[in-house]
């Protein structure tokens, strides 16, 4: 339903051949309620007013027949969305893409993504995959298949995230490392350059994370009583500052989407050139033209969030044994601290007021 709710919608032709994209029948015991609202709370990753759109177009179908928004779902009714082509094949295909392969045993594999590259096929992104690259490398390992959900990636970074991610082979390595992402022994730091001086050296920031309600692409933070969202402890510390931008390492508790650019954002450092969150504009500094350039041109040697997956670490499934990982920044990120350096070798103290 994600991918097929994220399409514009036109009325439907009733002559038209219709396809079954996703389905769900209502629990026995549910009380009426709007079909938008139940819909939304189902599927979170969808907007209401998405799922409007979709009602009012005609695609939304509750027992074989078409409502709109404002019907009232009631016990057992059987909900399908409806729609004029058939449902896109999420079978995942092995694509002949170069790996970054840092280790590699019988149980997993560590590797050091590139920025760019989406880790899983999805919506708009079915092709070029982490994953698709994941299935040809593996292609001659019979015990591992691409589509079976109990081997693969065990956690993901973003797209233009770059750095760490382990892959189990095996059912039982996957589920091992599972339980470590999910009882938060395993470690993992990020490097992060972030608009803005900090006052202090190091800080925590615990605030609960959901998509937010203005902009589905985007992720937001809540008071950790709030009730909203998911619990989130991110832990930073200060390497190198730059009077405008900081150089910072973030080490996570939690590992929920977006994690360390909502929370930066949340307390007025958002990550240089981050185009979701704003750090894509010019937030501290000066007027001057040539500021502007430099800054610019500092976009255009970095153009995505400043983020790497620095260090990854957990312990072996098998060997029982702590395995540690660190991978060094890419070349954008290179250059563009390095940018910073010789910006800040050029200036005083005094120069650093906004």
């Amino acid at each position: 339903m994600v991918e097929d709710i994220n399409n514009e919608y036109d009325e439907l032709d009733d002559e038209q051949q219709l396809y079954e994209h996703w389905k769900i029948e209502v629990d026995a015991g549910q009380t009426p309620v709007r079909i938008d609202k139940f819909l939304a709370e189902k599927n979170p990753y969808q907007s209401r007013n998405r799922i409007q759109a979709a009602a009012d177009a005609g695609c939304i179908y509750v027992n074989g027949s078409a409502v709109k928004s404002n019907y009232k779902v009631r016990p057992n009714d059987v909900i399908t969305l409806m729609l004029d082509r058939p449902k896109h094949d999420t079978s995942i295909v092995a694509e002949d893409i170069p790996l970054n392969v840092v280790y590699e045993d019988d149980d997993l594999m560590v590797i050091n993504k590139e920025a760019g590259m989406v880790v899983h096929p999805g919506a708009g992104n079915f092709t070029g995959t982490l994953i698709n690259a994941i299935a040809y490398y593996l292609k001659d390992l019979e015990s591992f298949d691409a589509n079976d959900p109990e081997v693969g990636l065990v956690h993901r970074i973003d797209k233009d995230t770059s750095g760490l991610l382990v892959v189990a082979k095996t059912p039982e390595a996957k589920t091992a490392l599972g339980k470590q992402f999910f009882n938060k022994t395993t470690h993992r730091s990020y490097n992060a350059l972030v608009w803005g001086n900090f006052v202090e050296d190091e800080g925590r920031i615990e605030g609960n994370i959901a998509r937010d309600p203005r902009n589905r692409l985007r992720m937001k933070v809540f008071a950790p009583d709030s009730g909203i969202g998911k619990s989130a402890v991110t832990h930073y510390r200060v390497i190198e500052r730059f009077g405008y931008v900081t150089l910072i390492e973030c080490v996570l508790e939690t590992g929920r989407t977006h994690q360390i650019r909502a929370h930066m954002k949340h307390i007025g450092h958002p990550l240089f050139a981050d185009e979701t969150y704003g750090g894509n504009e010019i937030l501290r500094g000066q007027r001057s033209s040539s500021y502007k350039a430099f800054i610019q041109n500092c976009f255009k040697l970095c153009p995505r969030q400043a983020l790497h997956a620095k260090t990854l670490g957990f312990v072996h499934p098998r060997q029982n044994k702590q395995m540690d990982f660190t991978s060094e920044w890419p070349s954008d990120f290179t250059a563009l601290i390095e940018k910073w350096r010789g910006f800040i070798s050029g200036t005083t103290a005094d120069t650093f007021k906004d």
